[in-house]
């Protein structure tokens, strides 16, 4: 008690009273404490994705088994018959995609293109998605472009 003969609130009553009281300019009545919703992380689109996940494998970074699941027709027969030889390795500098573009031909597919770049070769990867039943990307096709030097 103080000295007016009137209590002042102190600890948890305190508290509550401070943690409902907005900032000047909120407009919201959620409290400092309130759950807020989370926002999504922002996810590239599909190709883009592939495109490091192919360049990965056909660089060495990664196996070949890593894109099992991801793949469907002949697209991991190439994958295994190209990364063996590592045709996107470079020496010296790691491979990176400059571009990546692609073309939805229909609902469902998408075929894209993207080049890529080590020290001062750059090479083209060519692929194909498509999106199966369960709404998943899958890799249906690959091909590489360029001379090996």
């Amino acid at each position: 008690m103080n000295t007016t003969g009137t209590s002042t609130p102190t600890g948890p009553a305190r508290a509550r009273t401070t943690a409902t009281a907005r900032p000047p300019g909120r407009r919201d009545q959620r409290g400092p404490g309130a759950v807020r919703p989370r926002r999504r992380p922002h996810l590239p689109p599909p190709h883009e994705l592939f495109a490091e996940r192919l360049l990965a494998v056909l660089s060495g970074h990664r196996p070949v088994h890593w894109m099992l699941g991801q793949t469907i027709g002949e697209a991991y027969e190439q994958l295994v018959r190209l990364a063996p030889g590592t045709p996107l390795r470079a020496r010296g500098a790691r491979p990176v995609i400059r571009t990546c573009r692609a073309f939805q031909p229909r609902p469902g597919a998408v075929e894209a293109a993207a080049s890529i770049s080590a020290g001062d070769q750059v090479r083209a990867m060519a692929f194909r998605l498509e999106q199966g039943p369960d709404l998943r990307w899958r890799c249906a096709a690959v091909e590489l472009g360029g001379e090996r030097t």
